[in-house]
C-alpha cells in the first residue's frame, strides 16, 4: 500500500491508498516542534486503530510546504515502513509543465492538485484549496499550469481580527443567518463569511476571463473550507476533499521506482 502524506501548515493530511483506491485518510495537526518518534506514534496510533499493520505500507511520496518537517517524515517512512519516500520537487516527473517564471517557487501542493483536477475534469481548469491561505490555480486545455492567486484563508483573516483589535473576540466561522449582525459576533461572522464568498467568486472571474475565449473552465475546490463555501458560489463545479493526496498517488505512479 501507498502512504501519501500533505504537510501542510495547519495540517498533515495522511491517505493510505491500495492500487488507485484511496482507503483511508487521516488529519492530524502540524507541529513543528514534533519530533519524527511523536509523529511516528500518531500515525503507528491511526494504523493500529484501523487493523493496519506498518508492514503493509511498502511506498510513500510527500508533499510538503513546511520545510523543516520534510526530512523528519521522510526519517519516519524510513524507519517505520522501511522505504525511502518520494519528495514532490525537482527531478520528480508530474507530466504537467509548469509555465511559471519560476517554477521553484510554486507550492507542490498546488501542482498535486492541479494534477490531479485535471486528470479527473480534464481541462481548462480553476482549482480553489481552501487551506490556511486561500490558493487560486489555473491550468489550461493541454494540461499545463498557467499559475494563480493566493489570498487569506478565512481562519487566518479571522485570526487577524481577533489579534489586532482590542475587543472584537475570537469566533467560530459559518454563515450567519443574515446579513446585517444585530450582535458582535454575528456581524464578525457576516463580514467574514459573505465578504470570503465575494473574494472567491470574484477571483474566479477574473481568471475565468483571462482564459480568453474558448472552453469554459471546470472549477474545483478542496481543502478544509470547501464544503462550506462552495455551495454559496455558483462558479464551483465540484468538491473534492481529497484532491491533494489523489495528486500524490498519481505523481507516486509516474516516478515509481
Amino acid at each position: 500500500m501507498l502512504l501519501a502524506l500533505d504537510i501542510g501548515n495547519t495540517t498533515v493530511a495522511v491517505g493510505l491508498f491500495e492500487a488507485k483506491a484511496l482507503r483511508r485518510t487521516w488529519r492530524f495537526r502540524t507541529e513543528r516542534e514534533k519530533t519524527c518518534d511523536e509523529y511516528s506514534l500518531d500515525i503507528l496510533g491511526a494504523l493500529r486503530f484501523a487493523a493496519i499493520e506498518p508492514s503493509a505500507v511498502t511506498a510513500a511520496i510527500i508533499s510538503s510546504v513546511v520545510p523543516p518537517l520534510t526530512p523528519v517524515f521522510q526519517t519516519l517512512s524510513l524507519d517505520l515502513f522501511r522505504t525511502r519516500a518520494l519528495v514532490v520537487g525537482p527531478g520528480l516527473k508530474t507530466g504537467m509543465p509548469i509555465l511559471y517564471e519560476n517554477p521553484l517557487e510554486v507550492g507542490a501542493d498546488r501542482i498535486v492538485a492541479s494534477l490531479a483536477a485535471f486528470e479527473k475534469h480534464g481541462g481548462p481548469a480553476i482549482i480553489v484549496d481552501f487551506g490556511t491561505a486561500t490558493t487560486f490555480d489555473a491550468v489550461s486545455a493541454k494540461g499545463e499550469y498557467l499559475g494563480g492567486a493566493i489570498a487569506p484563508g478565512i481562519q487566518i483573516s479571522a485570526e487577524a481580527l481577533y489579534l489586532k483589535t482590542a475587543k472584537l473576540p475570537r469566533i467560530e466561522i459559518r454563515k450567519p443567518a443574515r446579513a446585517i449582525g444585530k450582535t458582535t459576533v454575528a456581524s464578525m461572522q457576516s463580514g467574514l463569511y459573505f465578504g470570503y464568498v465575494g473574494l472567491i467568486g470574484t477571483i474566479i472571474a477574473e481568471i475565468s476571463r483571462e482564459f480568453g475565449p474558448g472552453p469554459k473552465p471546470k472549477v474545483v475546490a478542496t481543502g478544509g473550507f470547501a464544503a462550506q463555501i462552495a455551495p454559496e458560489v455558483p462558479a464551483i463545479e465540484a468538491v473534492e476533499p481529497d484532491l491533494v493526496l489523489e495528486g500524490l498517488r498519481i505523481v507516486f505512479e509516474r516516478n515509481r521506482p
